[in-house]
């Protein structure tokens, strides 16, 4: 019969599980998946109600489904965790976790608007193992008004679940800082990557400028931040603090990233690197330029910005002859150390097996 399961002597049946695999209880992941469900379901209600806006809400649904999920999902998570660390387990409701897990994605959110609005700029042909947005049929410029929708989501979430809490403030504020922020970050990203290539604009100064306010504010300090309030902990110090930390340790995700462009392979880290093709103002470049001869420094000259793939291959051959794997891997193994400096300096009255935590997590990684 359809349906049932038919069994031989030598072999099992796939489909069924064991008691204990049944009795499994489910994962942070798990959970935190579970959510966004009934958020989408949240910001298409007013579509329900009203016919006027039905059509455009539901496509704006395939927007968040296609577009939201299917990261990583580190930063959403890291709020559930920080939360987890910051208050005493004794403490921590269902309700809460739940509320965390739903600023979680409120963040997921954000970083969608970010990589929609991204792609677009850069010309990305794809993103986390898929067509970038703009690129699918029938989505072209429209994919701009999506970002700002995207962008949106976060402020109908956060006014529908937080208004009533005592940080609802704290929320908002953080969320709209870090926004500006990332757009501060972008637009020096731009300024530094103009159709004309001119490595002599290049610098370990931009670059890490770049980093802290493209990267480092929402990608680190905003989760964790986010936890913070929730958790009561609301003062300057200890926000300042954690700061100190976390954007260190955002500096060391981006250099991260820059080498997997180049160096990742495209079927683990869910996207064909660009950074060579689109001039970008990258942790490889600004250490080739410092390393470079002369020969060496025209070479990189001619052929950095070029979507050509031969004066790409141009370039990575320059990178071979400056070792940077190698100088990567001495850059990994120094800024981790580091980074466990400043953590044992500066986390005081905050969990240090939090941060180290989020160190390990990111140490050594191939996405």
């Amino acid at each position: 019969m359809e349906g049932k399961c038919k069994f031989s002597k030598m072999s099992d049946c796939n489909d069924v599980e064991s008691p204990a695999k049944r009795r499994r209880p489910p994962s942070e992941l798990e959970l935190f998946d579970d959510v966004f469900t009934q958020l989408l379901e949240d910001l298409g209600e007013e579509g329900r109600k009203n016919s006027e806006i039905s059509d455009v809400l539901a496509r704006f649904k395939k927007v968040c489904e296609y577009n939201v999920p299917h990261g990583k999902k580190n930063r959403g998570l890291s709020i559930v965790t920080s939360y987890r660390y910051l208050v005493p387990e004794f403490e921590q409701s269902q309700e809460n976790l739940h509320k965390a897990r739903i600023l979680g994605w409120c963040v997921e959110w954000l970083q969608a608007f970010f990589l929609v609005a991204d792609d677009i700029m850069d010309q990305s042909h794809t993103r986390r193992g898929q067509p970038c947005w703009y690129r699918k049929k029938d989505v072209g410029n429209m994919a701009i008004n999506d970002a700002f929708y995207l962008e949106t989501c976060i402020y109908k979430l956060l006014r529908l679940y937080f208004r009533d809490d005592t940080y609802y403030i704290h929320l908002l504020e953080l969320f709209h800082e870090t926004t500006m922020q990332t757009v501060i970050g972008q637009g020096l990203d731009l300024m530094t990557s103009p159709d004309e290539v001119d490595l002599g604009q290049f610098s370990m100064e931009k670059y890490n400028a770049i980093v802290k306010w493209k990267t480092a504010f929402y990608s680190f300090y905003l989760p964790v931040a986010s936890a913070m309030y929730m958790a009561g902990i609301s003062d300057a110090e200890s926000h300042s603090n954690a700061k100190l930390i976390l954007l260190k340790m955002g500096h060391f995700f981006q250099v991260q990233d820059d080498y997997l462009d180049c160096y990742g392979d495209p079927a683990v880290t869910g996207k064909v690197g660009t950074d060579i093709e689109e001039n970008k103002c990258g942790w490889l470049i600004n250490q080739s330029i410092q390393r470079a001869s002369k020969e060496q420094r025209k070479c990189l000259q001619e052929n950095y910005g070029c979507n050509d793939s031969k004066k790409v291959a141009a370039v990575k051959e320059i990178y071979k002859e400056l070792n940077l794997e190698d100088v990567y891997k001495q850059y990994e193994e120094s800024s981790y150390q580091e980074l466990m400096t400043e953590i044992e300096k500066y986390s005081k009255n905050l969990p240090k097996a939090m941060f180290i935590a989020f160190a390990n997590k990111i140490y050594k990684r191939n996405k």
